[in-house]
């Protein structure tokens, strides 16, 4: 029997919720992962700031020796503030800019993020645009001015995970990526339980808030691993054609919001 050789992994958010299953999961496969978090992690970075994220690469090429064949970028937040849209959408975007050159030497290369199902609850338009044009000192100006409205600063979350399709979606065919034979795609869950949503959850009328936005009628709120399975098929080598996808991997919640056409 030929011993297969693991692959390397670097997955971002990597000390808790959906990061640490995905992390705990490949590890369980024998795979080589190096997990970038705050704290609690081989590399420890902050995603929120260009110099952070500049910094985070480099030292995961360090450590990976130049060898890196997956990159999943599962870290978030979830706040009404404008670090959200920083941590969101440019901490992982620019995150994966930073590696896709030493990504495309692997012999199989595959990116995948963490997007959500509030992607499909409303937004603010001018702070997707701001994001998609790469102008984070703008995204930032105008995220500030949701969080000054009270309610209105929750828009910084589904706007940043919005554009992170968007993104996906527009970058996945280009020579970057595609080009490179780098499948990128995104995992869109519904709730998920984890440190994040641990507080909302607690209460009645915290859940009642959360299912009245994302309601799930397949098997309810999910556990971390039933993401780290489906990021772990699309970063695998089986893994040859999808991209460009956010896959809504979330009891149902895009079917119930959207319907059954979504082509007009």
């Amino acid at each position: 029997m030929t011993a297969t050789t693991s692959r390397t992994y670097i997955v971002t958010g990597a000390g808790s919720g959906i990061g640490l299953a995905t992390t705990q999961l490949l590890r369980e496969r024998g795979e080589t992962v190096i997990g970038v978090d705050l704290k609690g992690a081989e590399i420890e970075a902050d995603l929120s700031t260009p110099a952070g994220r500049k910094a985070a690469a480099e030292n995961v090429i360090e450590v990976a020796e130049g060898k890196i064949d997956a990159v999943i970028a599962c870290a978030g937040i979830s706040a009404p503030i404008p670090l959200t849209v920083s941590v969101n959408y440019f901490g992982v975007t620019e995150f994966l800019d930073h590696l896709a050159p030493f990504l495309a030497k692997s012999p199989a290369p595959r990116a995948a993020v963490v997007s959500s199902a509030a992607s499909l609850q409303t937004t603010s338009p001018e702070l997707v645009d701001a994001l998609l044009a790469g102008d984070e000192a703008k995204a930032l100006e105008l995220g500030a001015a949701l969080a000054a409205q009270g309610p209105a600063g929750y828009l910084n979350y589904p706007s940043s995970k919005r554009a992170l399709s968007r993104w996906i979606r527009r970058e996945s065919i280009t020579e970057r990526w595609a080009g490179a034979g780098i499948p990128l795609n995104a995992v869109a869950p519904g709730t998920v339980i984890s440190p994040m949503t641990e507080k909302l959850l607690s209460t009645e009328e915290g859940r009642k808030l959360v299912d009245d936005n994302m309601p799930m009628p397949l098997n309810y709120h999910s556990e971390s691993i039933v993401l780290a399975r489906l990021l772990a098929w699309l970063t695998s080598e089986e893994n040859t054609h999808t991209t460009g996808q956010t896959i809504y991997i979330d009891g149902g919640v895009d079917a119930t919001l959207r319907g059954d056409n979504i082509w007009d």
